[in-house]
């Protein structure tokens, strides 16, 4: 799953004082599927801050301004990212593709990407380790003529273009999820969080206490932070189990570490509850070892297509096509338990932690993305069918 650090531990990043007073009227604008991603942080929305902006020229410097690159996922990402980019550079319309990584450090963050509005980039990608404290260098871009495109966790500048989903719905659907299948008998539940401080912790947090607080029958018993780390889940969900005696009927996380917590239960001699989070590789095959005992609700934050989003959302900014919005909503694929066959390949196994499946569909398809812009053309040379298979060359 997607990880970083930044400052807030619980506020809420959509509802921060930065956030408009009225729900811009391009908002208006969106079809009804692409406003249903919006549900509860409608009245949080700015317009997009880039109509009439003088763009660089082709070709671009591609700059990407890494939080933290500590698991496969985040790997994953900036892989893909590159991968794209190389496919613009092979056409002459970039120049260059460079990554920074602060490795969870806000303020080396910063210092990086004042680096990049030195060295004259055309535009910044980043996934944020700060929802607020990236925004005076956010603006520094702006003001230096380089368009700022965030992914998988949206900054409260004005200045910048979000390209995320609603992690508060998605937190608050795992909850459900839980909520729905411990019925009326209710139970206990382990929350395992990211690294604390991330927008993304926050967010989804938020969502989850929507729903245990009105399941009475329902318990959150503990919250730990397992950091998106397979490490630190396997270590804190141990010490848990260790120190709580009593049954745990659920476990929610919202990351991608599912056979981590599910070996961490059979290890500790506990039976294996059902796991919430984002379906991977390793997860899918110690699924295909273990169907009789391995219970999963979740969805796909896949790297390949939060990596193809940003990419796209950047390159459409480039080309003038002015974003209506500063957040853009991507929606998540949902992952059922009956349909974990269908996403499960041959080449993965439970030690494929950095293998991630590709979503069967693009989630936001061209004719969809459209709507976001104010001018809209689809972007040259992508093929979401052309999304390398996780398990070429396995």
């Amino acid at each position: 799953m997607v990880a970083g650090t930044g400052l807030l531990a619980t506020a809420l990043c959509f509802q921060i004082g930065a956030a408009s007073a009225e729900t811009p009227e391009a908002f208006n604008t969106l079809p009804p599927e692409l406003k249903a991603l919006y549900e509860g942080v409608e009245d949080t929305l700015q317009p997009g801050a880039y109509d009439g902006f003088k763009m660089p020229e082709k070709p671009w410097k591609w700059c990407h301004s890494e939080s933290y690159q500590g698991n496969p996922w985040r790997v994953s990402t900036t892989n893909e990212l590159k991968r794209l980019a190389d496919i613009y550079k092979d056409k002459g319309w970039v120049e260059s593709f460079e990554m920074s990584d602060s490795n969870g450090d806000v303020s080396r963050q910063i210092s990086q990407i004042r680096s990049f509005i030195d060295k004259g980039c055309s535009i910044i990608t980043s996934f944020a380790g700060s929802s607020t404290a990236l925004n005076e260098a956010i603006k520094a871009a702006y003001d230096a003529g380089i368009p700022f495109v965030t992914g998988a966790g949206a900054v409260t500048s004005p200045y910048a273009i979000n390209v995320d989903s609603n992690y508060v719905k998605f937190g608050q659907d795992l909850a459900q999820a839980i909520v729905d299948d411990l019925g009326d008998k209710g139970g206990s539940v382990l929350r395992i969080e990211g690294i604390a401080g991330s927008p993304l912790v926050a967010q989804q947090k938020a969502g989850a206490d929507k729903a245990f607080d009105s399941a009475d029958n329902v318990k959150v018993i503990r919250d730990v932070n397992g950091n998106w780390s397979a490490n630190v889940t396997k270590t804190v969900v141990l010490q848990t189990l260790a120190t709580s005696p009593q049954p745990i009927d659920a476990v929610w996380t919202s990351g991608s570490e599912a056979r981590i917590v599910a070996e961490a239960f059979k290890q500790a001699g506990r039976p294996v509850p059902l796991i919430t989070g984002s379906i991977s590789g390793d997860a899918l095959g110690y699924w295909n070892e273990n169907q009789d005992e391995f219970r999963f609700a979740g969805g796909a934050l896949m790297p390949t297509w939060t990596s193809q989003t940003l990419f796209r959302v950047g390159v459409r900014t480039l080309e003038g096509q002015e974003p209506k919005l500063n957040i853009i909503m991507v929606p998540v694929p949902e992952v059922k338990q009956d349909e974990l066959g269908s996403w499960y390949q041959d080449c993965m196994t439970p030690a494929s932690s950095s293998i991630f499946p590709v979503a069967p569909e693009d989630p936001l398809p061209p004719q969809l993305m459209n709507d976001y812009f104010k001018k809209p053309e689809a972007i040259a040379e992508f093929d979401y069918s052309a999304t390398p298979d996780p398990c070429a060359g396995k």
